[in-house]
């Protein structure tokens, strides 16, 4: 009796092989282990950036529920308008205060939020104004304009609640999922950018009146702001010029809070606590914004702990290469080229054979009576299309593969620094708590595969 091929030592090999091939998988400088970043009680912040589209929303919530499993009190930021974040943790709707999600298991806590831009802006007024002020700031127009759609405001916002939340000193652990903004470069500038607008020469010269007071304020007022202010008014508008004066008259003493707040927090993204994950996808576009980013947090000496990257391909049969793929299939729809003895292939082209019972017109009329019959009959013919349609699938995923292995390589070769951990591609959208608890195990289960 004839060994088991599958049981021979080249058979072994190849399947060795192919078992390395299948997880397409690169072997950075170093790979990122989640699990001790998660456990470290000095870990307090973890921030997930990066470009739009790249998993930032789910990649958050699973590392927080695995944190959340394995004994801290976390509760995840969201900035994502989908609610996806409220649907995948079995919560109705998300708000600006932490809501309990249900259904986690181990000793800690997970909570979730959705960050309500106006709703934080308008705490920040209350918290920093008098009854009275706080009151005329909420009911003027350009505040409220501000406060709902002002280029940056919403990354403003979401870090002044990432400050709020911080204070409160609540939480082992708060996960932030980034605005999905055209450059995940906004979150760092437009704290900046708010600040320095509040606070900005403009805004002063506004002020100067109401801070002059008495005669010097209202000859100042008549004569040199009657200037400027009848040409702000005609690019404005009379009615909102007015408003913005109004506005800051009324916010005139938060002005310094504003820029004083945003510089805090500039430094609590900074301390030792806080770790940046930069998540991207591996494509081209996501992995060159990664890079960019990844050379931005260097600059501004921000903490970045690695890159999760999302959605890596792979394939059960590496060991079949593309060309290889497809060299068979092209044999497949030749007739007379198909892998068999020559006798077969002889008999299949040759004229003699017709009407015999291994002819193609023989098999033929077998297909027809097995059909009239009502069985099934699979013909060679049909098996022969099955198996050229799934050799060019698999050309087809082991090509992506090979994109993909491109693009991770220049990405690494640029920055062999950053540690990396890869997420496979998962067959649908994640959707329930069990879904998050896999994308943390495979983030956690990385480490192995790489080593």
């Amino acid at each position: 009796m004839s060994p088991d091929p599958a049981q021979s030592p080249t058979s072994a090999s190849a399947q060795s092989s192919a078992r390395d091939g299948a997880r397409s998988r690169i072997s950075p400088v170093r790979v990122l282990d989640v699990d001790p970043l998660l456990d470290d009680p000095e870990t307090r912040i973890v921030v997930c950036c990066g470009s739009g589209g790249v998993g930032k929303t789910t990649t958050a919530a699973a590392l927080g529920l695995r944190a959340a499993e394995r004994g801290r009190k976390v509760v995840v930021l969201t900035i994502d308008p989908a609610r996806r974040l409220a649907q995948s943790m079995g919560i109705d709707s998300l708000d600006n205060v932490p809501r309990r999600v249900k259904g986690t298991e181990g000793d800690g806590e997970l909570h979730a939020m959705m960050l309500d831009m106006k709703r934080t802006f308008d705490e920040v007024v209350e918290a920093h104004a008098d009854r009275d002020r706080a009151a005329a700031i909420l009911s003027n127009p350009f505040y409220q304009s501000l406060s709902a759609g002002f280029a940056g405001t919403q990354e403003y916002m979401a870090m002044e609640k990432l400050g709020q939340l911080r204070a409160r000193d609540e939480w082992d652990l708060i996960v932030v999922d980034t605005p999905p903004s055209r450059s995940a470069l906004d979150f760092l500038d437009a704290p900046k950018r708010l600040g320095s607008f509040l606070d900005g020469r403009l805004i002063r010269l506004l002020t100067a009146p109401a801070k002059l007071g008495g005669r010097a304020g209202m000859a100042f007022l008549n004569v040199g702001m009657s200037m400027m202010t009848g040409t702000l008014g005609k690019l404005l508008g009379g009615q909102l010029l007015k408003d913005v004066q109004t506005f800051v008259a009324a916010m005139d003493t938060t002005f310094g809070g504003f820029r004083t707040r945003a510089d805090a927090t500039y430094k609590l993204l900074q301390a030792p606590g806080t770790a940046f994950l930069v998540v991207a996808a591996p494509e081209r576009d996501a992995l060159r914004e990664a890079a960019y980013f990844v050379e931005r947090l260097a600059a501004e000496k921000m903490p970045l702990v690695g890159l999760v990257l999302n959605r890596v391909h792979g394939s059960g049969a590496g060991g079949l290469t593309a060309e290889r793929a497809l060299a068979a299939a092209e044999n497949l729809e030749e007739s007379g080229i198909v892998d068999q003895g020559d006798g077969k292939a002889g008999l299949r082209n040759s004229p003699d054979t017709y009407g015999s019972s291994d002819s193609p017109a023989s098999r033929a009329a077998a297909v027809d009576t097995a059909s009239e019959e009502g069985s099934p009959a699979p013909t060679e013919h049909s098996v022969d299309q099955l198996t050229v349609g799934l050799l060019r699938l698999h050309a087809d995923r082991m090509q992506l593969l090979s994109r993909e292995q491109r693009t991770r390589d220049r990405f690494t070769a640029r920055h062999p620094e950053v540690a990396v951990v890869e997420v496979p591609a998962l067959p649908g959208d994640v959707h329930d708590l069990t879904g998050l608890r896999d994308i943390g195990d495979r983030l956690a289960a990385e480490r192995t595969e790489l080593s």
